[in-house]
C-alpha cells in the first residue's frame, strides 16, 4: 500500500509518487501489482472515489528503480505533460551509484542504443532502429571503489543511463543484466530518480518534485 509519506505533490490535476525499488511502474501480464495500482487506491481512500479514477503515468521508472513517478489526474492534464516531454521542457535528474569512478568530474554521454528483449544495446552510430541518447554527469562522492553521480536525462531511452555507464565500464551497482557483480537487496539497483522538474499543465508556475532516497542499500549509505 501507498502511504501518505510517499506522495511526493498532489493537486486536483497530479499526483507525484516516490516508487520503491522492485515495483513496476504500470500492470502488466507478468506484474499484477503496481504503482499505478496503488496510487489510484490511494486516491479512491484519501478522495472518496467509489467509483474508477482516472491516473494515467505521466513516464515510467525501470522496476528495480526508485524514485519520482508523475501521473495525470485529468485527460488534459495528461495531455498536456505528453506535450511538454516531446517538447523536452521536463528535467529529470537521477543518482547513480556504479563501480568504479568516471575519467572526468563531470562530462557528457552520447550513444546510439537499439531496445532488445528487455535491454538496451550500445551500437557504432546511426542506423536501423538505433537511437541518440545522451545524458549529462557530475560527480558528487567517491569512495572504496564505487562512485555516486548525479545525472541529467537529455534524452529519455529504454535503460539508457544502465546502457551508457555500462559502455562505459561503469555499470550500475546491482544491475546484473548490464555487467554488475553482484545484486543488491530486495532486486533494487543503485539508480533513484532524484528530481523532476515541469511546467504545470493548469498553473503558471514551475514545478520541482524532490524524492528522498530509499532507507536501503545503497542509499542509506550514499544519501547521506
Amino acid at each position: 500500500m501507498i502511504q501518505d509519506r510517499d506522495i511526493l505533490y498532489v493537486d486536483n490535476h497530479l499526483l507525484a509518487v516516490n516508487k520503491p525499488p522492485g515495483l513496476v511502474t504500470q500492470p502488466s501480464d507478468a506484474h499484477d501489482d503496481s504503482l499505478e495500482g496503488r496510487a489510484k487506491a490511494w486516491v479512491q481512500k484519501a478522495f472518496h472515489k467509489p467509483g474508477a479514477v482516472f491516473l494515467e503515468a505521466v513516464h515510467r521508472i525501470d522496476r528495480p528503480v526508485s524514485g519520482v513517478v508523475l501521473f495525470a489526474r485529468t485527460s488534459k492534464a495528461l495531455s498536456r505533460l505528453n506535450a511538454g516531454q516531446r517538447q523536452r521542457q521536463m528535467t529529470k535528474l537521477y543518482w547513480a551509484v556504479v563501480s568504479g569512478r568516471p575519467p572526468a568530474p563531470a562530462g557528457r554521454l552520447e550513444h546510439w542504443l537499439v531496445h532488445e528483449s528487455h535491454q538496451a544495446r550500445c551500437v557504432d552510430g546511426p542506423g536501423g532502429e538505433a537511437r541518440q541518447a545522451i545524458l549529462e554527469y557530475r560527480l558528487v562522492r567517491a569512495e572504496a571503489g564505487l562512485a555516486l553521480l548525479e545525472v541529467t536525462l537529455l534524452t529519455g531511452r529504454y535503460h539508457q543511463i544502465r546502457a551508457q555507464f555500462a559502455r562505459i565500464g561503469l555499470p550500475l551497482l546491482g544491475d546484473r543484466r548490464y555487467g554488475a557483480a553482484s545484486d543488491l537487496p530486495g532486486g533494487a539497483i543503485g539508480l533513484h530518480h532524484r528530481a523532476l522538474t515541469f511546467q504545470h499543465p493548469v498553473k503558471d508556475e514551475s514545478i520541482e518534485i524532490v524524492a528522498p532516497c530509499p532507507d536501503t542499500e545503497p542509499w542509506r549509505t550514499w544519501s547521506r
